[in-house]
């Protein structure tokens, strides 16, 4: 009997390699699966600015097309109907010109807020 006594609940290297690796992929894919939470986060956040910014331009593209037909009108008869397509133009621009500002503030949500900001930079300091 040398000095060292063998017990039942000891690990081997190859066990501990073992544990080793397998808590390494653990890590590995919860950080995939936080990633894919954060990149979900921001996608909803951007979505109603997306949505703003297309309704945007299509009413402004709407309100060209309503300005021109005006125009057109306008010519024909020569009074009422040029007013008419500039009234529907500034009406339309001045919607359109707020949709576009609302969505450009919606996709900032792209870089992320404070919370996450925080969140994540608390969980890089505590590993």
């Amino acid at each position: 009997m040398h000095g060292r006594i063998e017990r039942p609940d000891d690990d081997s290297l190859g066990d501990l390699i073992q544990q080793l690796v397998e808590d390494g992929r653990n890590v590995a894919a919860a950080e995939v699966r936080l990633y894919k939470q954060i990149a979900l986060y921001r996608i909803g956040k951007a979505r109603t600015g997306a949505i703003a910014l297309a309704a945007g331009g299509f009413l402004a593209f709407a309100g060209l097309i309503a300005a021109l037909v005006g125009l057109v009108m306008g010519l024909a008869v020569l009074i009422g109907p040029v007013a008419a397509g500039l009234v529907v133009l500034a009406a339309t621009g001045a919607i359109a010109f707020l949709l576009v500002r609302f969505g450009l503030g919606k996709m900032a949500a792209l870089s992320g807020d404070a919370e996450e900001k925080a969140a994540i930079s608390a969980g890089e300091r505590n590993p």
